[in-house]
C-alpha cells in the first residue's frame, strides 16, 4: 500500500505510516520491559488501539512522536503499517514537558529517569524549579528533592533499580558525602534486603561512628600540637640553663586543664636598677 503525505493536520486524529514516525529525542523514558511490550502488543492486536500516539509535524519528511512511544513500539511489534495519531503544533519546549507529563502520569519512569528528564527541562529551556513546579504539578520541594538523586553516580542509580529500592532509599543514601561510603552501605541494604526505615537506621549508625572517629582524630591532633607547645617550652629552658640563666619549669596537672610555669630568674643588679 502507497501513503501519500497529508497536508498539515492540527488536533486531528489521522492514520500515519510507522516509517513516517520518529521517536522524541527527549524523551525522559530510557528503558522498556520486553515482555510489558509484548502483553501490550498482544492487547492491541485483540482489541485494536484505544488510545491514539500524539505527533507533531517536524518537517516535510516526518512526523516526532510526542506521547506514547510505549504504544508505538508495540505496534511495531505486529508489524503494522500505520497508527492512529493525534496531530498537535506545539514547541521543542512544550513537547518535552508533555512527554515528561504523560509519563510520569502513567509512573513509567523511573524516578532517576524522572529526576534527569527534569534537569533537563530546566537546562534547555531556562525554567526555575519554581517554574518547573508549577508546569507539573508538583510541590517546589518535590522538585528540589527529586533533583537531589542525581547525586548518586551511575554505578549507585543502578544497584538501586536493578534490586528494585525505593525513591526513599535512593534519598537516604544522599546523606553520605563519599561515594565509596555510599557504596559500602547500599551493598549492605542490598544484602541483607533492609527497607526504608532500617535503611536510614544504618545510615545514623555508619554516620555516628565518624563523627566519633573525626572527633578522636581532632583531638589527637590537639594532644600533638600540646605536646610540641611543651616540648617548645622545655627546649627554651635547657637552652635558658646552657647560658647561664637558672630557668626552671614546672607542670601541674588539673581536673580540667594543665598548667605549666616557667620560672626565670632576675638579676639583682638589673632588679635594683
Amino acid at each position: 500500500m502507497i501513503f501519500q503525505q497529508k497536508e498539515k493536520v492540527i488536533n486531528k486524529v489521522i492514520e500515519i505510516p510507522l516509517n513516517w514516525i520518529r521517536p522524541n529525542p527527549h524523551n525522559p523514558r530510557t528503558s522498556f520491559d520486553e515482555s510489558d511490550l509484548a502483553s501490550l502488543a498482544e492487547s492491541i492486536r485483540q482489541n485494536g488501539l484505544l488510545q491514539p500516539l500524539t505527533v507533531r509535524k517536524k518537517d516535510s519528511d516526518f512526523y516526532e512522536l510526542i506521547a506514547g512511544e510505549r504504544r508505538l513500539r508495540a505496534v511495531r511489534m505486529l508489524q503494522l503499517e500505520t497508527i492512529p495519531c493525534i496531530v498537535v503544533d506545539m514547541s521543542d519546549k512544550d513537547a518535552s514537558i508533555m512527554a515528561l507529563i504523560e509519563n510520569i502520569q502513567r509512573k513509567d519512569l523511573s524516578f532517576f529517569d524522572e529526576a534527569m528528564a527534569l534537569q533537563q527541562l530546566i537546562e534547555m529551556y531556562g525554567l526555575t524549579q519554581e517554574d518547573t513546579a508549577l508546569k507539573l504539578g508538583f510541590a517546589q520541594s518535590t522538585i528540589a528533592n527529586k533533583l537531589r538523586l542525581l547525586k548518586l553516580t551511575e554505578e549507585e542509580r543502578i544497584i538501586i533499580i536493578e534490586n528494585k529500592l525505593t525513591e526513599r532509599h535512593a534519598r537516604c543514601l544522599i546523606r553520605l558525602k563519599n561515594t565509596e561510603d555510599r557504596l559500602v552501605i547500599l551493598k549492605q541494604i542490598v544484602k541483607q534486603s533492609l527497607n526504608v526505615e532500617k535503611s536510614e537506621q544504618l545510615i545514623d549508625n555508619f554516620l555516628t561512628k565518624q563523627k566519633i572517629k573525626a572527633d578522636f582524630a581532632k583531638k589527637a591532633s590537639m594532644l600533638k600540637d600540646v605536646r610540641l607547645f611543651i616540648n617548645t617550652i622545655n627546649k627554651a629552658v635547657e637552652t635558658m640553663k646552657a647560658i647561664g640563666i637558672p630557668a626552671n619549669s614546672t607542670k601541674i596537672c588539673h581536673d580540667d586543664c594543665i598548667e605549666y610555669r616557667v620560672i626565670i630568674p632576675i638579676e639583682k643588679s638589673r632588679k635594683n636598677a
